[in-house]
């Protein structure tokens, strides 16, 4: 056997071993078949394109569930980002198709939400920018803002309900600047 012939006869191996119980494990953390199914190849992408670097300190399956669960934190992620721009923006016409209505609509949507991010206070505003939209770790907002975790924490959840609330148009004005 050459030795690209042993590599992907390990890969096939690595590959029957281990694919059952990547996909079980997402599958705990979404419900949808096709995400499942496309979070599980690209953990096995991730794995292979990146197998020159394992150093073998840990098991392979250690690695690879390291990479799974980094696979799903990042769609995770993306997800939440999703659904607070979709909450704030509302829904958008699938259809590839879209009428001028509706690209000047979420136009305005958008600039009504940059308008209420932009009447947020400084701090608010930093960490929504950080958390929300750069998707920067609580420990990295932290570090970047020079404050502990708890304070991240507790100043995204204000900033993100003042924001709500702002493009619901009901919040009070001084309730910005607290």
């Amino acid at each position: 056997m050459t030795e690209n012939e042993n590599i992907e006869e390990e890969i096939r191996e690595v590959y029957r071993c281990y694919f059952h119980d990547v996909y079980s494990f997402i599958a705990t953390f979404t419900n949808d078949r096709n995400d499942i199914e496309d979070l599980t190849q690209e953990v096995f992408i991730r794995l292979f394109t990146s197998l020159s670097t394992f150093r073998r300190k840990s098991q392979l399956k250690t690695w690879l569930f390291s990479i799974a669960r980094n696979v799903t934190i990042d769609h995770i992620r993306k997800q939440k980002r999703k659904h607070l721009f979709q909450d704030y923006l509302g829904k958008f016409p699938l259809s590839k198709e879209k009428t001028t209505e509706d690209i000047v609509e979420a136009k305005e949507e958008a600039s009504g939400l940059y308008a209420a991010l932009h009447q947020l206070k400084y701090d608010y505003r930093m960490v929504v920018l950080l958390r929300g939209i750069h998707e920067f770790s609580i420990k990295e907002t932290a570090k970047i803002m020079k404050w502990k975790e708890s304070k991240v924490k507790v100043t995204y959840h204000r900033a993100l309900k003042i924001l709500k609330k702002d493009l619901e148009g009901e919040v009070d004005v001084k309730e910005r600047w607290i």
